[in-house]
């Protein structure tokens, strides 16, 4: 008896989920148990010799938001990164899907709920973590969760489309020297962007993860942004929409090469 697979994205997360559920047990320490870790190690540790004037509140309270906007950002990566790519090369994942009724575009979006669903349980973990540790101070903390559900979209799908462009894992060498390990340590999750030279701090303001970095901080601690609400929103938007073209045009392409 055949079975009928509608066009749409949830067979394509309900297949991601079925898979993580053999393999979650692995991603309890990267995803939640190394963030802790680090914000105790960074955050309590090395913060007790920075002066709270500098920030204007304890450096483990300034970085704590900043690290899990990060810990958001390099898990969207992550999903978006190998097990694409080895969707498309080893394991051809795509290929069988593409002999059902799914499109392309069914795929790309699948694999973005998926990559929504792991980003923002993580976000959701680690800010059970920041509320016990009495870190948040904001009645708006809980927009914490959509901000990073829109930093993660916003940095998932440009790397979708690349890990559907490329053929070998080598090319994610450079993804992550000159893109990700980058963006992680200069875009304000460690210290203020504005203590940078001009043209750093400008290439600061270009990534994704400063204007996550901005909405979950505001979140949580209440503070002003960098330039509103509606303008990182409006940013990591833009980022989202621009990457998910991209994203389902070189899906595309690359099944029906």
């Amino acid at each position: 008896m055949s079975i009928y697979v509608a066009r749409s994205p949830w067979p394509v997360f309900y297949h991601r989920w079925r898979l993580y559920l053999n393999t979650w047990r692995g991603t309890v320490f990267s995803s939640f148990l190394l963030p802790v870790m680090f914000l105790l190690g960074l955050g309590v540790s090395v913060g007790s010799y920075v002066d709270d004037r500098v920030l204007g509140m304890p450096y483990a309270n300034f970085i704590a938001p900043g690290v899990l906007a990060s810990t958001a950002f390099q898990v969207a990566i992550n999903e978006a990164a190998w097990p694409v790519l080895g969707g498309f090369k080893w394991v051809r994942t795509y290929h069988a899907m593409r002999a059902s009724p799914l499109r392309p575009v069914d795929m790309a979006v699948g694999e973005i709920l998926w990559i929504w669903l792991r980003a923002g349980t993580s976000a959701a973990g680690f800010l059970v973590v920041l509320t016990l540790f009495g870190i948040v101070r904001s009645p708006v903390a809980l927009l914490t969760v959509p901000a990073v559900l829109l930093l993660a979209v916003a940095s998932c799908t440009p790397v979708l489309a690349y890990s559907a462009s490329i053929r070998t894992d080598n090319w994610f060498s450079f993804l992550f020297r000159f893109a990700v390990i980058p963006m992680t340590l200069f875009a304000g999750v460690f210290f203020p962007v504005e203590q940078l030279p001009l043209v750093p701090r400008w290439v600061a303001y270009a990534s994704p993860l400063w204007h996550g970095v901005e909405l979950c901080r505001a979140a949580t601690l209440g503070t002003p942004t960098a330039i509103g609400w509606l303008g990182h929103a409006a940013y990591l938007a833009l980022w989202a929409v621009v990457g998910y073209l991209l994203a389902a045009h070189r899906f595309t392409r690359r099944l029906t090469d």
